[in-house]
């Protein structure tokens, strides 16, 4: 390995050029992007030159030829995970692979078992276990100070919030709505908080009521309703092998607020994480004392300037440091069986068996 990671870039759009290519140019004496793939050339070129990266593709597979790369991010839609995946952990290099890892579960199988013959990193890009708060409260749930944790509301909610680029509405290239899209962050959030049990069943129902009709408002632009084929709201109930339980809602578009949280009840207190609240805002605490009630917020929650390239950090330093995945692939297994099970509970009307085997 050389003095500094050298690093790939497979889709080289918005996500790679906000967050994945910003976390590595704020390192520059640990890693170097030499190299950026587009299918869209001009995409490509416009990454390159705003990040000063010397060469570019429109093919990955001759970019993990030629460039002798340490490390790749993975940024393109959701259909266009698996293959650019698994053939960089074929070539031998680590990957930071943007969430939901796959499409479904059966795609994440194949990343997980390639991650595990190969021995590379496989990491998913869930940053918002890297915010302040929700650092802050993962050392505070495994000291104990909530006891057992037995059920969680997670919530990714958007009143009006339908995202009007890219291909976030399209079922057969993103695999499914705000489940799949911003659900995935504050469960996986919710579950890493709880210390990843192993799910067993989920039922849960999809609707698309609203995100097809032509006269609703959207505070994200305009979209074409006719191209609009996911949900836009999804609910599942979830449950764990240790007797935990997760309430899970989601949407694009819906007729009531828009909170992006979670909230956790234990044996001991409960919690709220807001991980994008300002300031201290982000976490409250709910306990007892002396037989008095108490709502706790916390005062010097540590602030992170940005999740996204904190997780980009993290990758780095697991490479550099022969650490294991900060956000194993794994996990990306669990969230998209969970999914699936969801998925498949509002199409049949009945609780699914969540198989996260690999």
């Amino acid at each position: 390995m050389a003095d500094k990671l050298r690093i790939g870039i497979i889709g080289s759009g918005g996500i790679a050029q906000g967050c994945h290519m910003k976390g590595y140019a704020s390192i520059p004496d640990l890693c170097e992007i030499v190299a950026v793939s587009d299918v869209n050339p001009e995409t490509a070129k416009q990454a390159a030159e705003k990040f000063n990266v010397p060469t570019t593709y429109v093919d990955y597979r001759e970019m993990l030829a030629k460039e002798n790369l340490d490390a790749v991010s993975v940024a393109t839609p959701n259909k266009y995970h698996l293959q650019p995946t698994v053939d960089a952990l074929e070539a031998g290099v680590n990957v930071l692979c943007e969430k939901p890892l796959g499409m479904n579960a059966d795609e994440c199988r194949k990343m997980c078992r390639t991650a595990k013959d190969t021995g590379k990193i496989l990491q998913v890009g869930l940053q918002s276990r890297f915010n302040g708060p929700s650092k802050w409260l993962k050392t505070y749930i495994d000291a104990g100070h909530l006891g057992d944790v037995y059920f969680a509301r997670a919530q990714a909610l958007r009143r009006r919030g339908v995202p009007g680029w890219g291909v976030f509405i399209e079922k057969d290239k993103q695999g499914g709505g705000p489940l799949i899209d911003i659900g995935v962050h504050i469960l996986d959030l919710t579950l890493y908080l709880m210390g990843y049990p192993k799910p067993v069943s989920a039922s849960g129902k999809a609707w698309d009521h609203l995100g097809k009709n032509p006269a609703l408002y959207n505070s994200w632009g305009d979209y074409d309703r006719d191209k609009f084929t996911v949900e836009d709201f999804a609910v599942g109930l979830i449950k764990f092998d240790n007797g935990a339980v997760i309430s899970l809602e989601s949407s694009f578009m819906s007729n009531g607020p828009d909170p992006f949280s979670t909230h956790l009840y234990g044996t001991k207190a409960g919690a709220t994480v807001t991980p994008y609240a300002p300031g201290n805002e982000g976490i409250k605490l709910f306990t007892e004392q002396d037989r008095l009630l108490m709502d706790v917020t916390p005062a010097n929650i540590p602030h992170v300037e940005s999740a996204h390239v904190d997780e980009v950090k993290a990758f780095v330093d697991a490479i550099l440091h022969d650490k294991p995945s900060p956000v194993p692939g794994e996990n990306g297994l669990i969230l998209n069986a969970i999914f699936d099970a969801i998925y498949a509970s509002s199409e049949s009307g009945k609780e699914q068996q969540v198989d996260v085997s690999f």
